[in-house]
């Protein structure tokens, strides 16, 4: 297995077979889906794409006081799957890999920077487009405006997902980056961002953001779709962070990620592919059948939330608020103030 792709679930059903179909068709042959507590059918339709042979699905039953992510992490690097790749990235179903460089593909972006062994993907915040509605179209193809690059705030849009060699540098997975170096020689491990340009020895234990002359998406980034239509986040707000369930997903989580600044169809130079893979999944009756099935879960989630007042009023908001790009010069000294806050309560 050249690239495993591995991610924890909970009620993604309408978006699982565009994920899975997208990462085929750029190179990933090999995927290992936890899932947790899922209302929407996710579960079922994992198990079925199981039995097909198209994933490797484990119920994540029991969470740890670590958290779903973090649980899901610690299993997955006890399973035989991380072994046998040469290549690993932990992404959410929210997040595509868009390789801009040759045809698309990873083997291209790997082919651009070949000493590399780690590339720091930087997420590119892609907001709902002014929709509102839920839609049984790819998001790829519904969702084309995003934040512009730089972005200077908040700091979460310089966040990055790694994609990295398995060579046995490091000894457990993590949510943005590999955790726990094992390799001592520093010159062994070559940590490049998606530009392909190097990055310093600070990424090689702890960093998770490429911010300011450390950033780059010229050769490769992480397309971020975390709110979609204004309805998909209605029903979104129903079930928490991945790694911190407890927590809301509100009108803050929405300002910060609803970026509609520029368009950007680098992606859909796979959108074709994509969809030929879709098509032929769905010839299967019943895997057609826990899509349209979660779909219709997902239209009656924000349904139930708009019954009540709280709900009315948080969507009005996301749908009337409209956001401008801020003073690059005031939000980079915002930028630096956040970094200096995160820091501190690290300390602490």
């Amino acid at each position: 297995m050249k690239y495993l792709m591995i991610t924890s679930m909970r009620n993604e059903a309408p978006y699982i077979l565009e994920w899975l179909a997208y990462h085929r068709s750029i190179g990933v042959d090999g995927f290992l889906i936890y899932s947790n507590d899922c209302d929407d059918g996710t579960d079922v339709m994992l198990d079925y794409l199981d039995a097909l042979g198209v994933i490797t699905h484990v119920r994540n039953d029991k969470i740890t006081k670590a958290g779903v992510q973090w649980t899901a992490l610690k299993r997955a690097d006890k399973h035989p799957m991380k072994a046998q790749a040469d290549w690993i990235l932990f992404a959410d179903v929210d997040e595509f890999v868009n390789v801009k460089v040759g045809g698309g593909h990873l083997d291209d972006l790997l082919a651009a920077c070949p000493d590399a062994t780690a590339f720091a993907l930087m997420w590119r915040m892609f907001g709902n487009d002014g929709r509102a509605e839920i839609s049984d179209v790819p998001v790829i193809e519904q969702f084309t405006k995003c934040a512009g690059f730089p972005c200077y705030a908040p700091i979460t849009s310089s966040m990055f997902k790694t994609l990295f060699r398995n060579d046995g540098s490091y000894e457990k997975l993590g949510v943005h980056r590999p955790k726990k170096r094992v390799e001592e020689d520093a010159s062994k491990i070559a940590w490049v961002n998606g530009s392909g340009q190097p990055l310093g020895p600070e990424y090689l234990d702890k960093s998770t953001v490429t911010y300011g002359a450390c950033g780059g998406i010229d050769l490769a980034c992480i397309n971020h779709y975390s709110v979609k239509s204004a309805k998909a986040f209605l029903a979104k707000t129903q079930r928490g962070l991945p790694n911190r369930s407890d927590k809301e997903l509100d009108l803050g989580y929405w300002v910060d990620r609803n970026f509609n600044h520029i368009e950007d169809l680098t992606i859909q130079r796979n959108l074709v592919q994509t969809k030929k893979i879709m098509e032929c999944w769905f010839s299967d009756s019943k895997l057609r059948e826990l899509h349209l099935s979660g779909l219709d879960w997902h239209h009656d989630c924000a349904s139930k939330v708009l019954d009540d007042m709280e709900g009315v009023r948080l969507f009005t908001r996301i749908t009337s608020l409209t956001r401008s790009d801020i003073n690059p010069r005031f939000a980079a000294t915002l930028a630096q103030l956040m970094i200096a806050a995160r820091r501190k309560q690290k300390d602490n």
